[in-house]
């Protein structure tokens, strides 16, 4: 067998720690690094200006676009997973206001406000979690992630953290509250690749139990529980195991208080590059 174990001791070419820093830091540099997406909306985006919203799109949009967003039969879905070239409340507005010139989108007639609550309708279809307006402490949201809750043994926050699982530096501008949510509290259908749970022993006896980072007909590279990357041909392997489940767990509904979870969230939230 023939391995290679890469060094993956976060931060330590620096001299900085693996895991977690002093909360003050950390809390410092997430407010620093990361605040919410600003809305130009004057009405702005609270949940009853949303449903408002959501009744004024359902009633005049839905002749061209579709219910609660979806596609419809002359106009494109609002909500789909995609760019969009208006984007910002103002561009949002003056498409609703004005119409599209040289498209079949035409002015929608409506009063000022009316419009600006269309408008934070379709931005909560789209919106990341950044977006939102996150309720829960963000310091004890990042005590948890970075202690009792575990996640940065597994999960790396600009530098900060394990390897075994995605980084997360950037998770809340990629994913919407709701996923992050069920990401933490729900089965997960699939594995996504380069996180395969495995448990490996070879023929000369030794054990490596992690995640496959690749693998082909000859060999794999697997990335165990100690953040040590191994490189192993398959002919010197005895028996490989693949694991049926991820290794991310499911249950923090259950094992973090209600307040506790919406802090872990807040922090995830704000996790912006």
């Amino acid at each position: 067998m023939w391995m290679l174990v890469l060094a993956a001791e976060c931060g330590s070419a620096t001299g900085l720690p693996r895991h977690k820093p002093t909360s003050l830091t950390l809390f410092q540099a997430r407010r620093k690094g990361a605040p919410p997406v600003r809305s130009t909306n004057p009405l702005g985006r609270s949940p009853e200006i949303v449903a408002s919203g959501r009744q004024l799109y359902n009633a005049s949009c839905t002749v061209c676009h579709g219910l609660e967003g979806t596609a419809g039969d002359r106009a494109p879905a609002l909500a789909a997973a995609r760019r969009y070239v208006r984007s910002s409340d103002d561009a949002i507005f003056d498409a609703i206001q004005n119409g599209i010139p040289g498209t079949a989108m035409p002015p929608a007639g409506l009063p000022d406000d009316s419009v600006w609550k269309i408008v934070a309708y379709i931005r909560s279809l789209r919106a990341r979690a950044s977006d939102e307006n996150v309720e829960g402490n963000l310091q004890l949201g990042a005590e948890l992630f970075h202690g009792t809750a575990r996640c940065s043994e597994c999960h790396m926050i600009r530098g900060n953290g394990g390897l075994l699982g995605p980084d997360l530096s950037n998770i809340g501008a990629e994913r919407t509250l709701r996923q992050l949510r069920e990401a933490l509290t729900t089965v997960r259908p699939n594995i996504p690749f380069g996180f395969q749970p495995v448990r490996i022993r070879t023929k000369s006896g030794e054990t490596v139990d992690g995640v496959i980072k690749n693998e082909n007909n000859f060999s794999m590279q697997v990335l165990d529980r100690q953040n040590r990357l191994h490189l192993l041909n398959r002919e010197e392997l005895r028996d490989v195991d693949y694991g049926r489940k991820s290794l991310m767990p499911n249950d923090y509904g259950e094992r973090l208080t209600t307040g506790e979870l919406q802090d872990v969230l807040l922090f995830l939230s704000r996790q912006v590059q």
